[in-house]
């Protein structure tokens, strides 16, 4: 299977480097970019943490799995939100689609990325490493459920992040 051949889907936890390394993909191999929260956003004309604040996450979880039932198409990299994975029926969407990949880092590596953060609803309030670890905890069991490719990321650049994935789905074919 080749990169281009497949729909990629890059889940994770929130800070694992999903839109950076969407964005790499998309870079190296011309490929076409679906961002799901920047999207989300901007069809709402809010950002994610007001849509939280206004409607509620069940709200914007549901906003998910409509942007995943309409994209997916060959040649797309689609970064998911760090929630997206935790439904049974976007997990579903995401495997008939394409490839779904799981960027893993550690607690330490996505404190670092978003302990200045202020657009991350789950974590406003309580931006510790603690509560950052219960709650990767508390997901990585639907995350490694739902990959097909798991990509360790601390340490390592955007681009050999990228290569890794890129070799991963050409040695699949």
């Amino acid at each position: 299977m080749n990169i281009e051949n497949t729909a990629v889907y890059l889940i994770g936890f929130m800070g694992a480097g999903k839109s950076t390394i969407a964005r790499c993909l998309c870079s190296m191999y011309s490929l076409q970019l679906v961002e799901m929260d920047e999207t989300i956003a901007a069809e709402e004309g809010m950002s994610i943490p007001e849509i939280f604040a206004a409607k509620g996450e069940a709200y914007f979880r549901s906003q998910e799995t409509a942007l995943l039932e309409r994209s997916g198409q060959p040649g797309a990299v689609i970064s998911c939100g760090g929630g997206v994975a935790m439904r049974e029926e976007n997990v579903r969407l995401m495997q008939e689609k394409g490839t779904v990949v799981l960027l893993k880092a550690s607690p330490q590596v996505v404190f670092d990325r978003v302990k200045y953060s202020t657009d991350r609803p789950l974590l406003n309030g309580n931006m510790t490493l603690e509560h950052i670890t219960e709650l990767l905890e508390a997901r990585r069991p639907f995350y490694e459920a739902a990959a097909e490719v798991k990509i360790l990321v601390d340490g390592k650049t955007p681009e050999e992040i990228c290569q890794e994935i890129a070799a991963v789905l050409d040695d699949r074919c």
